[in-house]
């Protein structure tokens, strides 16, 4: 081998070497089983160090592909590089898991999937799973406290885009359709069909009748395009037959689904420190309703421990946008950003409560 030859292959050694270092994180695979399927999951840890607590990843509604789509890659780095691994699963019947997706999935059966989950990492001795903390966005704001409730040992909670006590179809509807430019006397008219129509169906109304009191509605270009193809009797029979099998609780000053009966006792409960994260221009739950309600229940104690940020021009998955309506999000292609200061915000707070700190060592709420 000449000097030449040599030099190069020293240098692209020393290359990879540093590639290799800036890696903050290992993954492997782990899978659990949860209603006798397999979910497919993912584990991360600290490349360089055991890790000081495990964050479980809770997700939103709709299908996930989090192991070979590598959801929340980059935010992912960011924990392993404060020291702590991460644990996310695709959904039955996504990804690799088995059996079916189910889109009508109580958000009981997801804390009681979640709970599973943390009990497989506990079962394999996983290091770290001694401390489990939870970051969950969306839907997880209704999973992440009844999980809580039943494991109070979680060391924190990180709730991203959280709900309050109700469904929030409702706030979807009216904040898009503003977005999109009707006039406040439409948005109030279509509005009413939604709930009139909501009201057909969870109390056994045909298909027909429903269509009759929500023909405006229907007919409007952002309802249309948000239900695109899923508009139809089989569809609308479906879901009147799981609502009355499960028969869930409304509350009739909204008309909205209560999906966590006596939610706000549970969240009074809460003693681990929590960060709660909202998008100022969130299209999708009612960001302000639910910072409200954090406030008056797990920051109401005297030993409350709960941190509230909001960042402007951020949507509800908390990446940068113009006016955060469904629409834009669904138009936008090419990578997103995340919204300035996110990611920094989880990491600094973790910092700030020792909730990062080495093994041996005590978390404050311990």
């Amino acid at each position: 081998m000449n000097a030449r030859t040599l030099l190069t292959a020293i240098g692209l050694t020393l290359l990879a070497c540093r590639l290799c270092a800036a890696e903050p994180l290992k993954t492997e695979n782990l899978d659990f089983r949860f209603n006798g399927k397999r979910l497919s999951g993912t584990l991360d840890l600290p490349a360089d160090r055991p890790p000081s607590g495990i964050v479980v990843f809770v997700m939103g509604h709709g299908k996930t592909d989090v192991v070979a789509g590598k959801w929340y890659q980059d935010l992912r780095s960011r924990f392993a590089e404060a020291g702590l691994g991460c644990y996310l699963w695709d959904k039955a019947g996504c990804g690799r898991s088995e059996g079916e997706y189910d889109h009508s999935q109580t958000v009981q059966s997801s804390a009681q999937e979640t709970l599973a989950a943390i009990a497989e990492l506990k079962r394999r001795g996983i290091a770290g799973s001694d401390r489990i903390g939870l970051w969950g966005i969306s839907r997880a704001g209704w999973i992440a406290p009844l999980v809580i409730e039943r494991l109070p040992s979680i060391a924190f909670w990180i709730s991203v885009s959280g709900t309050d006590d109700k469904e929030s179809f409702g706030y979807l509807l009216e904040s898009n359709l503003r977005i999109e430019g009707r006039s406040e006397s439409v948005i109030r008219s279509l509005l009413g069909e939604w709930r009139r129509g909501n009201e057909i169906l969870r109390q056994g109304g045909s298909f027909e009748e429903n269509q009759r009191a929500t023909r405006n509605l229907r007919q409007d270009p952002f309802f249309k395009s948000f239900f695109a193809g899923d508009d139809t009797e089989a569809g609308y029979l479906r879901e009147q037959r799981t609502l009355l099998a499960q028969r869930p609780l409304f509350d009739e000053a909204s008309g909205l689904m209560i999906y966590v009966p006596g939610f706000r006792q549970i969240l009074k409960a809460i003693r681990c420190p929590v960060l709660a994260l909202f998008g100022e221009k969130d299209s999708v739950v009612d960001w302000r309703s639910t910072m409200a309600l954090y406030r008056e229940t797990i920051g109401s104690g005297v030993d409350a421990d709960l941190t509230i940020r909001t960042f402007p021009s951020c949507n509800h998955n908390m990446l940068q946008c113009r006016t955060g309506g469904i629409r834009e999000d669904r138009e936008t292609t090419g990578p997103r950003r995340p919204c300035d200061g996110y990611q920094d915000a989880i990491i600094t707070w973790l910092k700030e409560k020792d909730l990062d700190c080495a093994p041996g060592c005590r978390f404050r709420n311990e």
